[in-house]
């Protein structure tokens, strides 16, 4: 974890760092090669192999968690990599118009997900399927965004979820802009009962995100504001068909030195470090101390969406190497090697995510097609009375064609 002297300092925890106007080669090569590497400073619980590994820093934040929560986490990761790759055989059966996939990613989503609390909001990018699915929104609620019949179904007041951003990194705007509200409005820093009294919001967005302005604006405005905002970064290696190497010469978490709040490298495999990272991270936002960036080191093991095609820039050994990593595998031998689950576990959760698939393949070629006028529909918050004049023009078009050939 970084400290405040550490992001401060020109080389975090004495390693090199790019931070001259002519950095050496040495620093250069050390940089590119902490972007496709975990590094030292990688936040990681429980290995690939599922073995557990000690954490004086971060134990504390997953002291409570049960056997009986790891079978959670582990049914909530099968579940949603179902739901995924559903979808995914859907849009291939031109039931959907797209689909982004998040295989591989299920423990950075449901660790983060699973560590807000019910006030928490949370504003995801467009592959945030595990978040919404922690936040209670159905997988059949998402499809209407990937089938073109509407931007969202659920109430993102009552849930507490925003609606999926589709233009890279403008969440993070947004999101920066509420996290400020909830600081003028007095929801953090609080004293007594954290829980009840104090509030926090994260953004998730990729790699490639980082890249663009509205993410640095978001990180501007958080920092100078000590918004209660906690930056939820998804490493997985792939801005499309650029790797990360290409994009940034230090590890993405460093970037929060420069901005002055906290950043940190956590296993994004790994369901239990960010869960404990994450805990961390929107603590210390409640109490008022400003925004934090998480880095979840992960990967994506599909293509970047449904029109992508990952085998014209990556190779297969890259992808054979990090299945070794799956987060979902490290935790059934986590189960399974302390004897905290029994086969009937197992197989009853395949079964749910059996049936979660048949229930999302059945909602899917039941959908209806939208009614034409839907399209005006929560445009504005307050009716206008020029869109009303359009709607009704637009109506009287459409009933032109009624009864006719067209």
């Amino acid at each position: 974890m970084s400290t405040p002297e550490q992001w401060t300092q020109p080389a975090p925890r004495g390693g090199p760092a790019a931070t001259a106007a002519a950095p050496t080669s040495e620093q250069v090569i050390a940089g590119l090669r902490a972007t496709s590497e975990g590094g030292p400073e990688l936040v990681q619980l429980l290995t690939p192999e599922g073995e557990r590994v000690r954490n004086a820093e971060f134990d504390p934040y997953i002291a409570d968690v049960t056997a009986e929560d790891l079978r959670g986490l582990y049914r909530d990761m099968v579940l949603v990599r179902r739901a995924d790759r559903e979808s995914n055989a859907l849009q291939r059966q031109g039931q959907l118009g797209i689909w982004v996939p998040l295989l591989g990613q299920e423990a950075a989503q449901i660790g983060a997900g699973r560590a807000m609390r019910p006030a928490d909001m949370a504003f995801p990018s467009y592959r945030e399927h595990g978040v919404a699915w922690c936040k209670g929104i159905k997988p059949t609620e998402l499809l209407g965004i990937f089938r073109g019949t509407d931007h969202g179904s659920w109430d993102s007041n009552a849930t507490r979820f925003h609606p999926y951003t589709i233009v890279i990194g403008n969440q993070v705007l947004n999101a920066a802009g509420y996290a400020m509200g909830q600081k003028f409005e007095g929801k953090v820093g609080n004293s007594g009962d954290l829980e009840s009294t104090n509030e926090a919001t994260m953004v998730f967005f990729g790699d490639g995100a980082t890249s663009q302005g509205d993410v640095h604006e978001g990180f501007v405005w958080a920092a100078v504001y000590d918004a209660p905002l906690v930056f939820f970064c998804q490493n997985n290696q792939w801005a499309i068909s650029e790797p990360t190497e290409r994009q940034t010469r230090l590890p993405l978490y460093q970037r929060a030195r420069g901005y002055g709040f906290p950043g940190i490298r956590v296993d994004g495999n790994d369901v239990l470090a960010t869960l404990a990272v994450s805990r961390w991270a929107l603590d210390t936002c409640r109490q008022g101390n400003g925004p934090v960036l998480i880095e979840a080191f992960t990967y994506r093991m599909d293509a970047h969406t449904t029109t992508d095609d990952p085998t014209r820039y990556r190779l297969s050994d890259e992808l054979e190497a990090w299945k070794l990593k799956d987060p979902i595998e490290r935790v059934r031998a986590y189960l399974i090697r302390h004897e905290h689950a029994e086969p009937g576990f197992f197989e009853q959760v395949q079964a749910d995510a059996d049936e979660l698939a048949a229930e999302l393949r059945e909602f899917c070629f039941a959908m209806p097609d939208p009614p034409v006028e839907q399209m005006f529909d929560h445009v504005y918050a307050e009716p206008s009375p020029a869109l009303g004049v359009q709607r009704d023009e637009f109506l009287a078009y459409q009933a032109g064609f009624a009864g006719g050939e067209h």
